[in-house]
């Protein structure tokens, strides 16, 4: 290498995940370039972080609060007797308050990360089809031809646009797997950078609106329309995502 790898070279390497020729390269590189091993000395050094990261419970002010909070909210008993006690909620309160606590505990313990494992698996997805040079399983900008390539791979349809006249050429399309359940994605362009759009049935309520995030040093935007969830992941610029979302939606509502 005698030229800066991209940071997807390097985050794949801390992941593991790069291959042997890249490997190999990328690590004599490593041996002469500073800047290249301070990056990559910054993403272990967050991972050292995270995994030493303290795990504390709730203190017992907190859920001694809890608890008084619960207390107040259990109505008194209306009869005597076992039922009577069953109905006032006191047998049903404790084990509320236990598993309130337990929840508590579990939550404030647990690593404040911000990104989800769904961003990491998507964004691991999009280096990874870029690495791999496996871009797409069916190479063509014709949707007449992507569309139905999927028929038979996934239980559902993704609408498959064709937006080169926005500035988005459709490249073609791949089988893909996001939290071990089969999705499609969609590849398109902008100037010379990849977009890969993941589509999957969207799981429990689906709410309106789209949102975006950064993670990794690259950009996502999720949104939902008609039972489906839709994944677009790029190195591009946040505002050409958008335009891409934009674009993408105009044309699937159009039909």
């Amino acid at each position: 290498m005698t030229s800066h790898p991209e940071p997807a070279l390097i985050h794949a390497y801390a992941d593991g995940e790069l291959d042997a020729a890249n490997t190999v390269s990328l690590e004599a590189h490593l041996k002469t370039c500073p800047e290249c091993r301070a990056q990559l000395d910054e993403i272990e050094a967050v991972r050292a972080l995270m995994a030493a990261a303290p795990r504390t419970e709730a203190s017992p002010e907190l859920r001694g609060r809890i608890e008084a909070m619960l207390d107040a909210e259990v109505p008194k008993p209306a009869r005597a007797g076992l039922f009577g006690h069953i109905a006032s909620g006191r047998w049903a309160s404790g084990a509320l308050t236990g598993a309130i606590a337990a929840s508590l505990a579990l939550l404030v313990a647990a690593p404040q990360l911000t990104r989800s494992d769904t961003e990491d698996q998507l964004v691991q997805s999009h280096v990874r089809s870029l690495i791999a040079g496996h871009v797409v399983d069916i190479a063509t900008s014709n949707r007449h031809v992507v569309k139905p390539w999927f028929n038979g791979r996934i239980d559902f349809a993704p609408p498959v646009p064709e937006l080169a006249a926005q500035g988005f050429p459709l490249v073609g399309g791949r089988m893909d797997y996001i939290e071990d359940k089969p999705a499609a994605a969609i590849v398109y362009k902008r100037a010379l950078h990849t977009i890969n759009l993941f589509v999957r049935p969207a799981a429990g309520l689906s709410l309106p609106g789209a949102s975006a995030v950064r993670h990794k040093g690259y950009s996502l935007v999720r949104w939902t329309n008609g039972g489906l969830e839709y994944w677009a992941v790029s190195d591009v610029d946040p505002n050409d995502l958008q335009l891409f979302r934009q674009a993408y939606q105009g044309a699937t509502s159009a039909r």
